[in-house]
């Protein structure tokens, strides 16, 4: 998007923020900076449009955004379909239960999602973007962090154990969680 405007989408396809980051020059930094109101033209759908976008948001400065219509895959409708040129597809009621709904694709990166036959503790979370994997905790390791992320390209998290003090247990302590990989930055909230 031009004017260092971000858009933060869920993989729901719900877009979880956006605004500009005025700091993105700078290059890599790590650190997760809030994203400041876009002063630029902003435009909404109309009344008078699909009643599964209305309201939402239309144009930021010159790019279009487009979202499924109502007589669209049910699970589809109201979510995002394009940021200017860039399409975006879900997972279908044909594909695995545990990803129904979920971006399958943004542009030319794939997503990935561990399936419904998987354990317990991950089944559905994000298996890989493109090339980029995820694994996590089974539901057999510890309680304190099963299911939590165990490695993001291939960099290492752990966490503090029940026996720890309670204040800490679950708690990260290892693996940096803003990381840039191939150009995109991952915030990975625990």
């Amino acid at each position: 998007m031009s004017e260092n405007v971000v858009i933060q989408v869920a993989q729901d396809g719900s877009i979880a923020s956006w605004g500009v980051d005025k700091y993105s020059d700078r290059g890599t930094d790590y650190i997760q900076r809030p994203l400041e109101a876009y002063t630029g033209r902003i435009e909404y759908y109309t009344e008078k449009e699909n009643e599964a976008f209305r309201g939402k948001i239309k144009y930021i400065g010159s790019t279009m955004l487009t979202y499924y219509a109502s007589f669209d895959e049910k699970t589809m409708v109201g979510k995002l379909k394009s940021v200017g040129p860039i399409k975006i597809t879900y997972n279908t009621v044909y594909d695995d239960a545990t990803a129904v709904g979920k971006i399958k694709s943004i542009g030319q990166m794939n997503y990935a999602y561990y399936s419904s036959f998987d354990n317990d503790a991950y089944k559905g979370k994000i298996k890989a973007t493109g090339n980029v994997g995820f694994t996590y905790y089974s539901s057999t390791d510890d309680k304190a962090y099963a299911g939590k992320i165990k490695t993001f390209n291939n960099v290492g998290f752990s966490y503090y154990s029940s026996l720890d003090q309670p204040s800490l247990r679950g708690a990260q302590k290892t693996g940096n969680t803003l990381q840039v990989v191939n150009g995109i930055t991952y915030y990975l909230w625990q």
